[in-house]
């Protein structure tokens, strides 16, 4: 098992920047890709960015590339998303996910198999 828990969530104004951080634990080493995705009230459940578990590759929806960075620190075990220029739009939970796949960039949510438990963002106009 694998176990993922997010932090860095919280309130911003537009514009503003937010650093989110995905700390994995357990079977690591069964892991292909960790992924963010967001939420946001009454919408699905839609993919972010993600980024391979030896960082060699990033992928990103289209509409955050240039505002949001994907990166890992090997050694903590950890991926993090920096998110600048943020809108109101951005305003979701964000969960970090994992798999021992890359689905590819339209894959739905339900096919990462470990999740965390999600962090509020919120960006005010």
């Amino acid at each position: 098992q694998v176990q993922l828990v997010e932090s860095g969530g919280g309130s911003v104004q537009a514009g503003g920047s937010v650093r989110l951080s995905c700390a994995a634990s357990g079977r690591t080493f069964s892991l292909y890709v960790v992924s963010w995705f967001r939420q946001a009230v009454g919408k699905e459940r839609d993919f972010v960015a993600a980024i391979t578990w030896n960082a060699t590759m990033t992928y990103y929806l289209d509409s955050v590339e240039g505002r949001f960075t994907i990166s890992r620190d090997i050694a903590k075990n950890t991926v993090t998303l920096q998110m600048n220029s943020l809108t109101p739009g951005d305003t979701a939970v964000y969960y970090c996910a994992a798999a021992d796949r890359w689905y590819g960039l339209g894959a739905p949510a339900r096919l990462y198999r470990y999740w965390g438990k999600g962090t509020l963002v919120t960006v005010s106009s």
